[in-house]
């Protein structure tokens, strides 16, 4: 068996791709790979870390206004074709998957040209002009939520979910708020704003730390590395030192962080989203304004309408309502629990295996 996989420009492309890799290795150790990314974007750096023989095209996108530039991308996509049907012609895949960005754009397209059989995995509620374009060639349309269905051509949607859900799931829970000084017994909040920090949240967190430490439930902040030293001077200018909030630049071990805790108030990326449903987390949604269409309100929105989660527009964000919420939900068990529970059932917990399924069908 031998397998394609193309994503690149976010780790919300690249994690799936790996989390399929992970999968089929485990269920077909003599199964072979190829990832094929950009030596720009972010996969370059994960993807050889994780043993996989990784190739690169150049690519880049278009500019949304008219600029000369544009030509170049014209030039660059088609050549981008042109080399990844050199690269999928030498490896021979059995199936070739793109998971979204610029890049498997053209790799997808080109196994289409050849003959290969082709998915895309989309992981948003509302798809990116890569995957709409794709959805024209390939045979199969994996989707995350089932709002993303009307997008795409009918008869090639599949339902399989995010497989990063399905990584949290296995994670065997162990005590891990203890190494930041919590009780693991304690209702818990975990607050960020993705890996770099949120400014807005960050902000918000500020005005409401003095109360925060006074509450019956604890926190863990992780404030992004840039944050940091601002939030934590501020902690000890104002003498507040508590055993109900721990701040931290960082969250490494996201995977286990997350078994452990009752609530997450974070952005809406996709990831994040197919992790709290596949755990049962309630929480609150501060999608990012600064993404294409907006397409993190509509993330946030699948469970908001099922009340599963509460919703926080950014510009609205303040200390005083992200305080409101939290009393609202960790106060509360009835609602705590229910708002768990209507998480849980959006989620989808096998979602790499219904991959590795569609791609197993795929072959045969």
């Amino acid at each position: 068996m031998k397998i394609l996989v193309s994503g690149g420009g976010t780790g919300g492309h690249i994690y799936p791709a790996l989390s399929l890799v992970k999968q089929i290795r485990e269920e077909h150790p003599d199964a072979e790979f190829m990832y094929v990314g950009t030596d720009r974007g972010l996969e370059s750096k994960i993807v050889p870390k994780e043993g996989i023989p990784f190739s690169t095209i150049q690519i880049q996108g278009f500019k949304r206004s008219l600029s000369l530039d544009n030509f170049k991308t014209v030039y660059l996509f088609l050549k981008s074709i042109k080399d990844s049907k050199k690269i999928i012609k030498e490896f021979k895949p059995d199936v070739v998957m793109g998971t979204g960005g610029y890049v498997s754009a053209a790799v997808v397209y080109a196994a289409h040209k050849l003959k290969i059989p082709t998915i895309v995995h989309e992981q948003n509620s509302v798809p990116g002009v890569t995957n709409k374009f794709l959805s024209k060639y390939v045979d199969k349309v994996a989707i995350c939520f089932p709002d993303a269905a009307e997008f795409f051509p009918k008869n090639k949607v599949v339902l399989t979910g995010n497989p990063r859900g399905q990584e949290v799931v296995r994670v065997t829970t162990t005590d891990n708020l203890t190494q930041f000084g919590l009780d693991n017994d304690k209702k818990t909040a975990l607050i960020f704003g993705g890996s770099q920090g949120a400014w807005t949240l960050n902000q918000a967190m500020t005005d409401i730390l003095s109360e925060l430490s006074q509450k019956e439930y604890q926190v863990l902040f992780a404030t992004g590395e840039r944050y940091f030293e601002t939030i934590d001077s501020k902690l000890k200018e104002e003498g507040i030192t508590s055993d109900n909030l721990v701040v931290v630049p960082y969250i490494s071990n996201m995977e286990t962080v997350l078994k452990n805790v009752d609530l997450v108030v974070s952005r809406a990326g996709a990831t994040t989203l197919s992790e709290l449903t596949a755990l049962g987390l309630a929480s609150i949604l501060i999608p990012s304004p600064n993404v294409t269409n907006d397409h993190q309100t509509k993330n946030a929105m699948s469970l908001v309408k099922v009340g599963a989660s509460r919703l926080l527009k950014d510009t609205d964000l303040s200390g005083a309502n992200l305080l409101k919420e939290l009393d609202d939900i960790l106060l509360d068990d009835t609602v705590l629990k229910e708002m768990g529970d209507k998480a849980k059932g959006q989620g989808i917990p096998d979602a790499t295996d219904r991959l590795v399924t569609l791609v197993d069908e795929l072959i045969k």
